[in-house]
This record gives structure tokens, C-alpha cells and sequence, in this order.
């Protein structure tokens, strides 16, 4: 049985009007023989920011297969995770449920033990439920995968290892049942030793406008960009072997990008740029081709999805299916997305909290006296190497320029609410918290986050301690 507490709130469309009636019954039926007991591909990237992608506005990185997918696909424009560090991002994905709900509210922590997710509720539907390459779940039997080998499973391997189709191909190509498999990719998690960065002249990269441009900053940038080519790559050759056995007809492809990279303002923090991911869905008959969908989801909806598709019958967790967008009969899906930052043990605690309606995006800082510490991104432990060099002259540099100073201070320093419009201000650089316009929106939307955080049992600034953190790590949740 699947933990539960299902709590989403959807958004039914208009009736559809009696002409239209015959046809949809029509295209219904054409889709349903399509649809039979489908098989699943979830292919993610690690740590890639969503609009570093061409498909999302990117200036920078070459992503051709990508780009590919998306062509013959549904590209959602708004689609989010509830936590931007590894761990946590990969629970909700995999459970349906919050982070709260699911016991992962912590990076290397740890899942509530009785959680059950994709292999266990697949299964039950007579699928082959396989995940190939990054596994980052604790305890390592709350989703029992089978294991498929083939991709390397450490995401901070320096170089990554080589990885082979072959194990990928001989899951797919099995025969007597459906397969649903994950494919999580370590690229472009640091460090950003893959690909061919030269292909990225730092001094020709046009930089997002929530980093500093020093030149290690564009140093950097390039190394990254270079993985996320090197990523598209693989995504390119997993695409590739699923057609040459022969399944492209019958099989769901999600693309996700995870959470955001390790530049200061993506992962590890409630930005946008942090939880908003890419999504491509391609389901050949069904989707749409070369489309995009406003429609809001995130992480926790893609397990009932999954399992309205396949099953026809909705479980009860915190996600709700949005097979309704997938087949074109739905323009909307949620309301509200929400998220959350535990800070510690990344750093001493730094607890956030967020929702957003995909254009704007309110913040509270439930320490605002406090300064923010990322201790991989801004420093180094005995022999180590530090990940992010860039962050060093950034605070060289804050002296004489006051740009960077402000980034720095920016990333450090926030206030006890942030109100942003997204759509207009994709990088929330301009605050507009005391922008009396948005007075009504701002308490609108603060009152539905906490509304959120009591409904999850999330008690705030004790969640972010090493008490509740060793708790979870030991299965022994305090909340």
C-alpha cells in the first residue's frame, strides 16, 4: 500500500461543448489503443538549471537531442520540484509526496521507512520498474529498483565513467511485460570535468544575470555548459536505443532537468531558478508535437500520473495525475506549486519556504537575522578540491564593484519575505515585496503556504536542526 495523505487541489476544465462530443468520443478510442499498458522512460539530468536549457531560453549550451525530444513532444513551461537538493527532489519523485510526507525534508537524510513508490506500485501493475545510474535514496530499500548497470552511479566521480547501452537495451527489449525505467544521468553535477569545453569560449558566453561575471565565474560557466552538452548526448543515445528495439510507438519519455546547478541562486535555495526544472513528455499518439503547455505540476505528480495511465484508477498522495494535459484534454492542472530548504547539513540552518502559481513567487526566511552558508559551494575540508572557485572572486571582487557585492550580499542576506514576478523577472532579481500592487497577492499567497506547511505537519525553524536531521537519517522521524 502507498503512504498517502493527498492533498492537491486540481482544476477540472469547462464542460466540452455537445458538437464536439462525437469527435472526442472518436479520438478517445484511436487514443486508448495507443495507450494500452504503456511502457515508461524517465531519463534526469543532475543538477542542471532549467533555463540554461535552449528549450527554456538558454543563450549558451548546445542541446540538439534535446531540442529533438521536444520537437516531437510536449514541453511543460512550469514545471517544479518542492526541495532543489539531490536527495530530497529524487523522494518526492519517486514517492508522489511532499517532503514532509515522505520524510526526506533534509539532504542525506533519509526516506520514512513504510514509504513505498514507483517499483512497488508498478510492480503491483505488472511492470519491470529498473533504474540505471544515480541512486541517492536512503534507506536504500524504501524503492527497490532492480538495479540496471550500464551508467555511473556517483555524481561526483572525477572523470564520470564511461557508461554502457547495452544493460538499458536488454531491459527495454525483454519481452512478456511493460518496463518503466528510470535513467538519472550525473551530469552536469559538479565536478565539470566532462565534455568538450572549448567548444564554449568563456569571454563569447553570455552570462545569466544572477551570477558575477568574473572571468573563473566564466571559467566555469563553460565547464558547466560542456557537461550539459555531454549530458544532451547521452539523452540523445538512450532516445536512440529505444528505438532500435523497436518501442518508441508504445512508450512515455519524461525528460527533467532535477534542480537547479551549483551557482549561487539555483540549488540549495527556494528561487525559481532552484525548483523550476524542464519537463518534456513524448508519447507518441497521444502528446502533442512540438507543443508547450502552461499547465502547473511538480515532482510530487508524476508517480499518479504514472499510475492513472497505467491503471486507470487514482491513488491517494500528495500529487494528482495530469494525464488530462498529456492527452490534450486539459489546459491546467494546479494552482499552486510549493517548496521548501532545510539547510542543514549543507551548512548551519538556513530554513526557507515557498509557493509560486508559476508567474509569481512569495518566500518566507524563517531566520532572517541569519547569514546563508552553502559549505560545498563556498569552501574546501583538507585535501579536498574546491567544487565552485569562482565563489572565491566573487567576494574578491564585491570591494570595487557593486554589482557582485549585491549578488554576494543578495545570496547571503535575505529578508523574512521575498515576493517576485516570475514571468517578467525569470532570475527574481527585483523584489517586490513592498510594492503596494501586490499587497492583496502577497497575503493570498502567504496564507496559502502556511496553510500548506500546517496541512504537512511542517513545524518551521526546528525542522532545520541536526537533531531533526540525525532523526530522519535514522529512521526515526521527529515530525
Amino acid at each position: 500500500m502507498l503512504a498517502c495523505k493527498g492533498k492537491v487541489r486540481s482544476i477540472e476544465n469547462c464542460r466540452m461543448k455537445p458538437a464536439l462530443l462525437i469527435f472526442s468520443l472518436w479520438t478517445t478510442s484511436i487514443i486508448s489503443e495507443v495507450e494500452s499498458k504503456p511502457n515508461f522512460l524517465i531519463i534526469l539530468a543532475d543538477d542542471c538549471t532549467y533555463n540554461d536549457l535552449p528549450l527554456y531560453g538558454g543563450k549558451n549550451a548546445k542541446t540538439p537531442n534535446i531540442d529533438s525530444l521536444a520537437k516531437e513532444g510536449l514541453t511543460f513551461n512550469r514545471a517544479y520540484l518542492s526541495s532543489s537538493m539531490c536527495q530530497p527532489s529524487r523522494a518526492e519523485l519517486y514517492s508522489g509526496l511532499y517532503p514532509m510526507s515522505n520524510g526526506c525534508a533534509w539532504n542525506h537524510s533519509g526516506c520514512r521507512p513504510e514509504v513505498t513508490g514507483i517499483p512497488q506500485a508498478m510492480g503491483d501493475l505488472g511492470y519491470r520498474v529498473g533504474l540505471a545510474g544515480k541512486t541517492h535514496i536512503r534507506p536504500v530499500d524504501v524503492f527497490p529498483f532492480e538495479k540496471i548497470e550500464g551508467f555511473d552511479q556517483n555524481c561526483v566521480r572525477n572523470p564520470t565513467r564511461d557508461h554502457d547501452l547495452g544493460p538499458i537495451r536488454a531491459f527495454m527489449e525483454k519481452k512478456g511485460q511493460p518496463f518503466c525505467l528510470v535513467v538519472a544521468l550525473t551530469e552536469p553535477h559538479v565536478p565539470w570535468v566532462m565534455g568538450d569545453a572549448s567548444r564554449y569560449p568563456p569571454a563569447k558566453l553570455k552570462l545569466p544575470s544572477n551570477l558575477a561575471d568574473t572571468e573563473r565565474t566564466r571559467q566555469d560557466f563553460a565547464s558547466y555548459l560542456a557537461e550539459i552538452t555531454y549530458m544532451d548526448g547521452q539523452v540523445g543515445e538512450i532516445i536512440k536505443t529505444l528505438d532500435q528495439v523497436e518501442k518508441k510507438e508504445e512508450t512515455l519519455v519524461l525528460f527533467s532537468s532535477e534542480q537547479g546547478s551549483q551557482f549561487p541562486g539555483c540549488k540549495w535555495t527556494t528561487w525559481d531558478t532552484g525548483l523550476h526544472t524542464a519537463l518534456v513528455a513524448r508519447w507518441p499518439g497521444v502528446t502533442a508535437v512540438g507543443k508547450r503547455t502552461d499547465a502547473l505540476v511538480q515532482y510530487a505528480d508524476i508517480l499518479p500520473t504514472l499510475l492513472d495511465i497505467a491503471d486507470s484508477g487514482q491513488k491517494n498522495l500528495d500529487g494528482s495525475s495530469f494525464a488530462g494535459v498529456l492527452r490534450g484534454k486539459e489546459m491546467e492542472h494546479r494552482k499552486y506549486v510549493y517548496g521548501m530548504h532545510n539547510n542543514f547539513p549543507e551548512g548551519p540552518p538556513y530554513p526557507t519556504r515557498t509557493i509560486s502559481d508559476g508567474a509569481h513567487r512569495l518566500i518566507l526566511n524563517l531566520t532572517p537575522d541569519e547569514i546563508y552558508i552553502e559549505k560545498h559551494l563556498m569552501g574546501l575540508k583538507g585535501n579536498a578540491v574546491l567544487n565552485n572557485p569562482y565563489w572565491a572572486t566573487w567576494v574578491r571582487d564585491s570591494w570595487d564593484n557593486p554589482v557582485i557585492y549585491k549578488l554576494v550580499k543578495r545570496y547571503q542576506r535575505r529578508p523574512a519575505l521575498s515576493f517576485y514576478h516570475t514571468a517578467e523577472d525569470p532570475y527574481e532579481m527585483n523584489d517586490l515585496a513592498t510594492e503596494k500592487k501586490y499587497k492583496t497577492k502577497i497575503r493570498e499567497f502567504k496564507k496559502e503556504l502556511e496553510m500548506w506547511m500546517k496541512e504537512e505537519g511542517d513545524p518551521g525553524v526546528s525542522l532545520d536542526t541536526q537533531r531533526a536531521h540525525l532523526g530522519a537519517r535514522q529512521g526515526n522521524h521527529l515530525f
